[in-house]
């Protein structure tokens, strides 16, 4: 009973988007370890970007330091 995790930026991805992503991790553990779709469960925890860090600075500064830096 495979779980999988997709962690991802609060910014917008459709419905549409996110069956991709459900559809394609569960296709991938079919593909790749023959597991049963039926009990694959797949997570997609949207992240808001104040609270997603790297480099010790949150995405959303990042991406204000990347705007101001394109001006």
């Amino acid at each position: 009973m495979p779980f999988v995790n997709i962690k991802i930026t609060r910014e917008g991805a459709t419905a549409e988007q996110k069956q991709q992503l459900i559809e394609g991790a569960t296709q991938l553990l079919v593909d790749v370890l023959g597991k049963n779709p039926a009990t694959t469960f797949v997570i997609i925890d949207e992240v808001e970007t104040d609270n997603w860090g790297i480099g010790g600075k949150n995405v959303t500064e990042l991406r204000a330091a990347a705007k101001a830096g394109k001006k």
